[in-house]
């Protein structure tokens, strides 16, 4: 190939002159005339070039006014350019110029407004025509440039130079004619050959002037060349530019399909079509760019389908071989390395991976195995310090090899299953880091020794795309494990890890996280107990997946166990849940904008009460499915709860619903989640869950079990929360209660009635207790109640609870009596006595309560 002379007087290599004139070597263009003039019209740079043109050093020039290069007939209208250029962004013109021996010059300046290192802008001034170097005057020229008067550019015409071969641009259109990378070949008006260039003359294996004056179909006998050679006059013929998706192939193997052929008019200045220009080119590149491209997106769809590592490394040495290379091997490291731009001193450790992958065009053999370079998957590799794997994940980038590559050699001798790969028809390796998010998971490994061809950039370019598909694919599977393990861990720290002693109703749970890649959600229940032998039960669903799901669920169920604890109905109690999801949600507004840091907002919520004295049930629900019901007798039913609104929208009420539900009847709480299947609709998924609840079973967690079994075929796409519930009652010989008169001397008559009481259940050991709890209570609501007044006593297994209600809205406070203070020391006495006391406020009235936990015997 040719090339331009570096160096004045340097001519061509001989090899490398085309037939015709003989050629002078060109001249070394002079350097650019630059210079810098800040805004108040100082000199402040000046190149080599400029001294060049006009003769001034630098140190007579900068820090100098710009206005003394001026010719001085010409300064008013070169300050005047000046000032027209200000408040633009670049400005040209022609202006006279003085040259250090006193000549002038006139000169085609190109200016650009730049800012420098200071806060004063500056522009950078271009000479167009930068003149010959002092001491290459041509004639007529002097060494300073274009003589005052001559027009800028006169002279030969760059046709007529291009013409006569002599002139310096004439001779850079030949030899890029002759060079160019591609078959090129120009015919006259006959359809004969003129000129051709040295790819036409490479692949015809004939010269130029074997060619020149014959026809196409003269030069390669062959029907492409005919309709080439028809195509070419349809061309003369004014028919515009052509095209052929074949050529003429070397001498005597007529056309190639694998060339594509333009056919393009010349015209004269009169815009005649003189001649036909014939260019070609194989389409071998263009058919490799196709196959990668599909590759391409061929792995689109093909890596990373499920969230195993291990099926995704496979899945990249699957579409790597044999589309790419004849084997493929990936390795993951054990530890991945973290953090930003790899370290180059990283590659003087040894590395610790494990084979996850392995893919070969042979099915076995010894070149199978060698592929593998250290056996078959699930083998650990050891690569060695300085080796190719080593060096590459240090650098953060691939690099390709062949298989005489002294690193490669290098690596052989260190390990045995390097020189297994070496030893085997290899001729050429690519070894590409598996790098995600500023994470080094692993590399991949990819050989030829099938393909003929070595690899090239593109086809690592290509590698280097197909591998970082499947790391960020493997480092999102093991993020996503990562947040799902400790989304597990919190929900199930969240949720009761235990159920609580109390007597009002036996209890069976199950809760099943999503089997989907979204995660865990925010589903709960809860159990608590309450006053007067009462439990609530509670069943929730938070919006979203993940930790921050399972976060806003603990909030949340911490909130319902803190209103729970004052006694409140359901719909008030849902009422004050509706307000803290829409502080949360103020709260977090703004921080990511993601949908789940919405604060709970939409999360649904059943709240329930039972009361098994009175065997009646309140319920209110918030967006959440209605409860299930099942009566002794099998009958099943939904309860009929109002439906309020989800949490966090704000301005709707909640009702409350009451039923009394028999001893030994069923309720059944759940989540959307049940009743979301996906191979039934919701008619027949109600079916099946009715069906499951109606079987009569010893367990509830018997019951349970065939609820998800009736209804689950596969893992749930969302969370599940289940509670099954069955009821029990407090009997009449269970609870005693005493209508008193607001008068203090009923005071006595009241421990005496619960004195005897325990006696009749066989409480004596309480008696004491429960009598400075009674005088407490029952004096607080005379003197601070008004009647009706009732006293009642509540046994369960383990509990005794002392009630008594007046008709007063107004609680009782403890507080710390004074030293000479008479009374405040009786709810101070009672709550160190009791193990829990509170006040229950219903809609006329309150019931201060007290318990106290019972001797076993």
């Amino acid at each position: 190939m040719e090339r331009l002379p570096t160096h004045p007087g340097e001519r061509p290599h001989e090899s490398d002159a085309s037939p015709g004139p003989a050629r002078t070597a060109l001249p070394t263009p002079p350097p650019p005339a630059t210079a810098a003039v800040d805004a108040r019209g100082i000199v402040t740079e000046w190149s080599e070039g400029a001294r060049q043109l006009l003769g001034y050093p630098p140190s007579e020039v900068v820090g100098q006014p710009a206005a003394r290069l001026l010719a001085d007939d010409a300064g008013t209208a070169g300050e005047a350019a000046l000032r027209d250029a200000a408040g633009r962004e670049r400005w040209s013109g022609t202006v006279a110029l003085r040259h250090r021996d006193g000549r002038r010059l006139r000169r085609e300046l190109l200016a650009h407004r730049r800012t420098a290192d200071g806060p004063v802008a500056e522009w950078l001034v271009v000479s167009a025509v930068t003149g010959t170097p002092e001491g290459q005057t041509p004639e007529g020229q002097t060494s300073a440039g274009t003589p005052e008067g001559e027009a800028a550019g006169g002279g030969t015409s760059g046709s007529e130079a291009a013409g006569s071969g002599t002139s310096g641009s004439g001779r850079l259109g030949e030899w890029a004619f002759r060079q160019a990378p591609c078959v090129m070949a120009v015919f006259d008006a006959d359809l004969r050959l003129v000129r051709a260039n040295a790819g036409m003359e490479q692949v015809l294996s004939l010269t130029e002037d074997q060619m020149r004056g014959r026809r196409l179909p003269e030069i390669v006998p062959h029907p492409v060349s005919d309709e080439t050679e028809a195509k070419m006059r349809r061309v003369l013929e004014g028919g515009g530019p052509q095209q052929l998706r074949a050529g003429a192939g070397p001498a005597g193997t007529g056309a190639n399909d694998g060339w594509s052929t333009s056919l393009v008019p010349l015209e004269d200045p009169a815009g005649h079509v003189r001649a036909v220009c014939l260019a070609a080119h194989q389409r071998l590149q263009e058919r490799l760019a196709r196959q990668r491209m599909l590759l391409l997106s061929e792995a689109s769809a093909r890596i990373g389908t499920t969230a195993d590592s291990g099926r995704t490394a496979q899945e990249l040495a699957d579409i790597a071989v044999p589309g790419l290379a004849d084997f493929a091997a990936v390795d993951l490291l054990d530890a991945p390395r973290h953090g930003g731009a790899p370290s180059p001193a990283a590659a003087a450790r040894p590395l610790a991976a494990t084979r996850t992958a392995v893919r070969s065009v042979l099915d076995d053999g010894p070149t199978a195995s060698a592929a593998g370079t250290a056996g078959t998957a699930g083998m650990k590799t050891l690569y060695p310090a300085l080796s190719p794997v080593a060096r590459c994940l240090a650098q953060g980038h691939g690099a390709l090899y062949d298989a005489a590559d002294p690193d490669l050699l290098r690596w052989a001798r260190q390990d045995p299953g390097a020189a297994r790969l070496l030893g085997s028809a290899t001729h050429s390796v690519m070894v590409v880091p598996m790098r995600a998010h500023g994470a080094t998971l692993g590399v991949a490994l990819f050989g030829r020794h099938r393909h003929a061809e070595p690899f090239e950039a593109d086809d690592l370019w290509l590698a280097e795309e197909l591998t970082a598909k499947a790391a960020v694919s493997i480092h999102t599977a093991r993020r996503d494990s990562r947040e799902h393990t400790s989304t597990m861990t919190l929900q199930r720290s969240l949720l009761p890890q235990t159920l609580p002693d109390q007597g009002a109703l036996d209890i069976a749970t199950r809760y099943l996280p999503a089997g989907t890649r979204a995660g865990v959600g925010g589903d709960w229940f809860d159990v608590i107990p309450l006053s007067g032998a009462r439990v609530a039960l509670v069943v929730g669903d938070v919006v979203g997946h993940g930790i921050r799901a399972s976060a806003t669920m603990g909030r949340l169920r911490t909130a319902v166990r803190t209103l729970a604890d004052v006694d409140l109905p359901p719909d008030e109690l849902l009422t004050h849940l509706d307000d803290l999801v829409l502080h949360l949600s103020a709260d977090e507004s703004g921080t990511d904008g993601t949908a789940e840091s919405a604060g709970g907002i939409g999360t649904t919520c059943l709240y329930a009460v039972y009361d098994p004295v009175s065997r009646r049930c309140a319920l209110a629900r918030a967006g959440h499915p209605p409860p299930a019901a099942v009566t002794p007798d099998g009958a099943v039913r939904f309860l009929d709860v109002p439906a309020g609104p989800p949490l966090g929208l704000g301005g709707l009420p909640f009702e409350t619903f009451e039923t009394e539900l028999p001893e030994g009847s069923l309720l059944a709480l759940y989540t959307d989640g049940l009743l979301a299947a996906r191979d039934h609709d919701i008619d027949e998924a109600l079916d099946k869950m009715f069906a499951a609840l109606a079987r009569p079973a010893k367990t509830l967690d018997t019951v349970c079990d065939r609820v998800l079994t009736a209804m689950l075929t596969h893992r749930p796409d969302d969370d599940i929360a289940l509670l099954v519930a069955r009821t029990r009652a407090l009997h009449a010989d269970r609870v005693a209660a005493w209508d008193l008169a607001s008068d203090p001397a009923v005071v006595a008559r009241a421990r005496k009635h619960a004195t005897e009481q325990l006696t009749a259940w066989g409480l004596d050991d309480a008696a004491f207790i429960t009598e400075l709890t009674v005088s407490e209570l029952v004096t607080n609501a005379i003197r601070y109640g008004r009647p009706p007044i009732q006293l009642r006593l509540i046994h369960e297994d383990s509990t005794l609870t002392c009630e008594v209600f007046d008709s007063s809205s107004t609680a009782p406070h403890m507080r710390r009596a004074r030293t000479f203070d008479e009374g405040g020391r009786g709810l101070l006495l009672v709550g160190q006595l009791a193990r829990r006391w509170g006040t229950r406020h219903a809609l006329t009235g309150k019931t201060v309560w007290a318990e106290q936990s019972l001797s076993p015997g």
